[in-house]
């Protein structure tokens, strides 16, 4: 077992000898001083873990050494000890940023306590997590054998996403393979699992189906307008998975509570112009195709497919009879960002407004497209570290922060999630067929049958328009995508390992849905 060093400074050092015997009969090695200036020059000539310093002490007092300790190793974890619990020496303390807080008359098991939480902490919650879902692995695998249901699978995705962020906490990760290997057992069964239910959930009024993108805002956006006077802000961050919710969720959670947090099941195809135009329309993408054929916008053409949300919105609110104040707002870039943060407190006279935030698409994309987004994310857990980041610094963050002040409601969510894609699946299309990695819609598609691959040979039946009587639709599903026989090594190489979306998979399909309540009030 590896033996730490720790310098202990005070200027009763002597009276504290039975703690330090009960410390070194625990294996810690340590150096006592009788003074804040012996501390420094100690720490200037030798190596410790950690320091523990009295704050009472003649001469140089232990926060002033605290100052020069810390402006010399800024890494060094240091303990503060003293009789005085007066507050501003707790937060002059703290504001230094020390590792722990003791009071007087001290106890061994409070010093070994404070010294393992520093020192061992890693190793302790590695052991811990390990051990926990090792124990919760079987459950989980038993559990997705089962013909399980829309909520049920919604849970198990909780599960996994829940024990992948306690694995990343860890000191190596020892467990992520093995995690890694149930999580694409899981996605495996959840294919078959839509694949027999998907269709039943469009068609059958009984069938027992989750909350889908087309009745997302009348089932939980519209109910809470005007509910106590106050403005309700709807914000879309376009493919924002579950797990990088939960990392973004503490950022939040600094303006916010957390009233309810949910999930729902994003349509087929899982993209843009079909799941976040379902949103907005509140139509399925064949109803929309057929009554907004004004601003429906299809395969066949090479507009944007996205650009007429706030038309779709218009729509929904005039069809639902909704006598209402609202706006509509999509953030492309961080000027437009920052645009918005300085108009908050006037939309919060509306009624309702929604706004789409598109940062975590453009992340994806450009991870695809530029090399050093690539190397700075090359797993899902770097994925979630760069979103974490961006959330502390963007505009976003100051956005909600005046949404909070200004005493408004919100809810997040998003239109899908992505997956990251490891395995090619080669298929043959006219130059026709759509590029999307993860679904192919067109006229005469060419691939191998199998169960690898979600089929929709009568796109009406899943509410999908047909540019033809010929056209069908075909979905990746678990982490593959598709790739054409023409240069097949180059795109292979290319996309494998990218963030992906538009197929079947527990990441693209379960998304969140949080509803959030101010917590500076009215």
């Amino acid at each position: 077992m590896q033996r730490y060093n720790i310098l202990w400074a005070d200027d009763e050092i002597d009276l504290l000898k039975p703690h330090i015997l009960f410390m070194e009969n625990k294996g810690y090695d340590i150096t006592p001083v009788n003074s804040g200036t012996d501390a420094i020059e100690k720490c200037e000539d030798e190596h410790f873990d950690v320091v523990f310093l009295d704050e009472n002490m003649p001469g140089m007092s232990g926060l002033e050494a605290l100052t020069q300790i810390k402006s010399m190793k800024p890494n060094l974890p240091v303990v503060m000890i003293t009789k005085n619990e007066e507050e501003h020496i707790m937060e002059e303390a703290i504001g230094a940023k020390i590792a722990d807080y003791l009071i007087k008359p001290l106890n061994p098991s409070q010093i070994l306590l404070s010294v393992k939480r520093i020192l061992d902490n890693k190793r302790l919650i590695t052991e811990k997590t390990n051990l926990s879902y090792q124990q919760d692995f079987r459950n989980i695998s038993m559990a997705f054998q089962d013909d399980m249901s829309h909520e049920e699978w919604a849970d198990i995705y909780k599960k996994l996403i829940f024990w992948e962020l306690e694995i990343d906490e860890t000191d190596n990760r020892s467990m992520g393979e093995v995690l890694d290997m149930q999580k694409d057992e899981a996605n495996s069964q959840f294919a078959r699992f839509i694949d027999d239910h998907y269709e039943s959930w469009l068609n059958d009024p009984n069938a027992d189906r989750p909350l889908l993108s087309h009745q997302l805002m009348r089932s939980r956006v519209f109910p809470e307008l005007d509910k106590d006077g106050r403005s309700l802000f709807f914000l879309v961050v376009d493919n924002l998975r579950y797990d990088q919710w939960k990392v973004i969720e503490p950022a939040i959670l600094e303006f916010f509570t957390v009233e309810k947090e949910d999930t729902y099941y994003s349509i087929l195809p899982t993209t843009t112009a079909y799941s976040r135009n379902a949103i907005f329309s509140g139509m399925l993408p064949a109803e929309m195709a057929k009554k907004h054929s004004d601003i429906w916008v299809g395969e066949d053409s090479e507009e944007g497919k996205n650009n007429f949300e706030d038309k779709f919105l218009e729509r929904q609110i005039r069809r639902n009879n909704l006598n209402i104040k609202f706006s509509y707002h999509k953030v492309k870039h961080t000027s437009e960002g920052k645009q918005l943060v300085d108009n908050i407190k006037n939309l919060a006279a509306n009624d309702l407004n929604v706004i789409v935030y598109n940062f975590v698409d453009m992340l994806s994309h450009a991870r695809t497209d530029m090399a050093m987004i690539r190397e700075l994310a090359p797993d899902e857990s770097a994925y979630r570290s760069i979103t974490r980041s961006w959330i502390d610094h963007s505009p976003l963050i100051d956005a909600l922060r005046v949404i909070s002040e200004v005493g408004a409601r919100l809810i997040i969510t998003t239109d899908h999630g992505t997956i990251r894609v490891k395995r090619p699946y080669k298929i043959i299309g006219d130059r026709n067929t759509n590029t999307n990695l993860r679904y192919k819609q067109g006229k005469n598609l060419g691939y191998e049958q199998s169960d690898k691959v979600l089929e929709a040979p009568r796109p009406e039946r899943i509410h999908l328009p047909k540019v033809n009587v010929s056209t069908s639709y075909v979905f990746a599903t678990e982490d593959q995508f598709f790739a054409y026989p023409n240069n097949y090594n180059y795109y292979v190489n290319y996309y494998r390992d990218t963030f992906q979306h538009g197929g079947v998979s527990m990441e693209e399909m379960i998304i969140p849905i949080i509803s959030l309540n101010s917590k500076y009030g009215r």
